[in-house]
């Protein structure tokens, strides 16, 4: 069973284990996740506390510097499998940093609206795990396809978007509030979202596959990095509709 995930490679899964390792499992994996979400709130924490204290303009610094760090780490732990024990606490601390700045701003536009986001969050990651688990959307060869050139086509938009923004060229999507944009936002939500299949098979098929412990940190890593791009989409989607 091969991987389409951008982060979850296919090349993982064909590793074998070996005798003197102690093989990957779907708890181990968990209990990893929940280890980095502790790490990324305490870094989201640290940002609130600045936030209420009016430091402002710090907050903006610790937000840069937290999607900065979470680009950097994230793309080392993907082409580096097994710095994923060390790096993935970085990574985790920079997201909390990056996303509680986010928030605290959509927050004091949108009084109530990061609440509504992680609650729509944890209701979608749950949904989909459902859904998964009852096979009533599988993680065929095709699906992975279709779901890796959608996540690699956004992944380039993105970047188009963020270069762009150094020559003060900015794309109608991400400052209209039009039905189209509306649409749009749905759309990239629901890839996102469609990810979580990707990344639950990488870890099912993992564990069967008796890969080495180490990448229960590198499948915690995906599935986290799923959930951070998750939560931004649908925050910015209430952003839209909660805009007059």
């Amino acid at each position: 069973m091969k991987s389409s995930n951008p982060i979850l490679s296919d090349k993982v899964l064909e590793n074998t284990y070996s005798l003197t390792e102690r093989p990957m499992t779907v708890s181990g994996t968990l209990n990893k996740l929940l280890l980095l979400s502790l790490v990324m709130m305490v870094g989201a924490g640290a940002v609130l506390y600045q936030f209420s204290l009016h430091h402002y303009d710090f907050v903006n610094l610790l937000t840069t510097i937290g999607i900065i760090t979470g680009i950097i780490t994230a793309l080392i732990i993907s082409f580096v499998h097994k710095t994923a024990p060390y790096l993935s606490f970085i990574y985790a601390f920079a997201e909390g940093l990056c996303l509680s700045g986010i928030s605290c701003f959509f927050e004091a536009s949108f009084p109530g609206i990061v609440i509504q986001a992680i609650s729509l969050t944890l209701l979608t990651v749950f949904v989909m795990a459902i859904l998964y688990k009852l096979r009533l959307i599988q993680a065929t060869d095709r699906f992975k396809s279709v779901i890796f050139v959608a996540t690699l086509t956004l992944g380039i938009f993105y970047l188009a978007a963020y270069i762009l923004s150094f020559f003060n060229v900015t794309i109608p999507y991400f400052v209209s509030n039009s039905n189209l944009s509306k649409g749009i936002n749905v759309l990239i939500a629901c890839i996102a979202a469609l990810n979580l299949i990707i990344d639950f098979d990488f870890i099912e098929e993992g564990s069967k596959k008796m890969l080495p412990s180490i990448y229960e940190w590198y499948g915690s890593f995906g599935l986290l990095v799923t959930i951070v791009w998750l939560y931004i989409e649908i925050l910015r989607l209430l952003s839209r509709f909660r805009d007059r």
